[in-house]
């Protein structure tokens, strides 16, 4: 779950429940795409490597409340050792109007020293609000428990519409 902390935009829940089972992905999404829009993709895990490890999960999902669409997706991890590349990626495109298709993105490149312990770099691009930049970026920091984990995100640092993120998960 992730709650967007906006300075010139109301504040906003955004959950994403995932279920994976062997190659099989299922997730579903709220506030994603669009305020008050929900989404329900379906994907396919693939995995390579032992030390190396490359993570591939290319989905389609349908859009629907205040827009409605048909999106693709794919998200890929690369993990060695304490570093981790962790990307989602999507396209959507608006059933009502095709002027409204976008891609979107959020990307991750992190390190963990100590293990529990996560910092890096993020990077986001969305239409759910307006920024100056179609782009943000910023730095994270996570802790992790068990199989809890929580990170915090400040995007657009030291600009007048710099906002955070604050993620909350747990796998189960």
């Amino acid at each position: 779950m992730l709650l967007y902390v906006l300075r010139e935009d109301a504040d906003y829940l955004q959950p994403t429940v995932t279920v994976d089972r062997g190659f099989l992905h299922v997730e579903a999404r709220y506030n994603y795409e669009s305020r008050e829009t929900g989404s329900a993709w379906l994907g396919v895990n693939f995995s390579f490597g032992e030390t190396l490890k490359l993570g591939l999960t290319p989905m389609v999902g349908g859009v629907f409340g205040q827009m409605n669409g048909i999106a693709t997706g794919l998200t890929i991890t690369l993990n060695w050792g304490p570093l981790a590349l962790w990307d989602q990626s999507e396209y959507v495109f608006d059933l009502a109007d095709s002027s409204k298709d976008y891609f979107y993105v959020w990307g991750e490149l992190s390190v963990s020293v100590p293990e529990w312990l996560r910092m890096g770099l993020v990077l986001q691009r969305t239409r759910v609000f307006h920024t100056s930049s179609a782009v943000q970026a910023g730095p994270l920091i996570g802790v992790s428990i068990w199989k809890l984990a929580a990170t915090a995100y400040l995007f657009s640092p030291g600009q007048d519409d710099q906002f955070v993120v604050v993620a909350l998960a747990g796998a189960f």
